[in-house]
C-alpha cells in the first residue's frame, strides 16, 4: 500500500498542474543517477534530478495481485547516459524507482514503481529502456521441466553428438529420432515414458505385463 501524504493526496485528487516524475536510476556497479520530466533540475532526497535528460514514461501494464508487472521509459542520451554505456551493457539490470513529486516542494512524493531495467535500446539520439517489476521474478522458469521431447541443442555438451558427422540434419527433440537417425539415446535430455494426455483415458487391458515398468 502506498503512502501518500495527505497534502500531497490532494493535489493529486485535484490534478495539479505541479506534479512531475523523477527516476532514481541504481546501476549495478552502484552508480546512482536522477532524472524528471519537469523543466527545470530538481533535488529529491539530496539526489540531483536532471531535466536536461528528457526523461518520460512511455507505455505499462499495472501491478495487479501478483502480476510481474512491466513499463518503459524514454529519454535523450547525454554524458550520464550515452550510448557507449548503453552498448557496454552498463544499464543492464540497474534498479529503477519511479516516484511522483511537487515540483515545487520536493518533499512531498510517493512512490509509484519500481523494477529492473532489461533491455535499453537506443533509437538515434534518444534510448527506450524496457523495465519489469519485483514480481517477475517468479514469472520464470528456473532450472528443467519435465517433458517428452529433449531439451538439449543438437551437438551442445549435454546432446554430444559431433554434427559434423550428419551435415544437414536437424534434430526434431523426438526420442526416435535421437535414437535411431543419431545413434544418441544414451544422452537423451527428455523424459519419454513420462506420461501425456493421453494417460488421463488409459483404460485398464488384460494381457500383457502390468509390473510398473517402463512401457517401451
Amino acid at each position: 500500500m502506498r503512502n501518500i501524504p495527505e497534502e500531497l493526496a490532494v493535489r493529486i485528487e485535484s490534478g495539479a498542474a505541479t506534479l512531475c516524475h523523477v527516476w532514481r536510476v541504481t546501476r549495478v556497479d552502484g552508480q546512482v543517477s536522477g532524472h524528471t520530466d519537469h523543466d527545470g533540475d530538481l533535488v529529491v532526497e539530496g539526489l540531483s534530478c536532471r531535466a536536461a535528460s528528457g526523461w518520460t514514461v512511455g507505455a505499462g501494464d499495472g501491478e495487479i495481485g501478483l502480476a510481474p508487472g512491466s513499463l518503459s521509459a524514454g529519454g535523450a542520451l547525454d554524458d550520464v547516459l550515452n550510448g557507449a554505456e548503453i552498448a557496454a551493457g552498463a544499464l543492464d539490470g540497474a534498479r529503477v524507482e519511479l516516484w511522483r513529486v511537487d515540483w515545487r516542494r520536493p518533499d512531498l512524493k510517493v512512490a509509484l514503481w519500481s523494477g529492473t531495467m532489461t533491455r535499453v535500446r537506443r533509437e538515434g539520439e534518444a534510448f527506450v529502456a524496457e523495465l519489469e517489476g519485483p514480481m517477475a521474478a517468479l514469472d520464470r522458469v528456473v532450472g528443467r521441466t519435465y517433458g517428452r521431447d529433449c531439451d538439449a541443442m543438437l551437438g551442445d555438451a549435454r546432446c554430444r553428438v559431433d554434427v559434423g558427422i550428419f551435415p544437414g540434419l536437424a534434430c526434431d527433440k523426438r526420442w526416435a529420432t535421437c535414437r535411431t537417425v543419431f545413434d544418441n539415446g544414451l544422452n537423451f535430455q527428455g523424459f519419454p515414458d513420462i506420461p501425456g494426455d493421453d494417460f488421463l483415458t488409459a483404460y485398464p487391458a488384460e494381457g500383457g505385463r502390468h509390473d510398473g515398468g517402463s512401457r517401451r
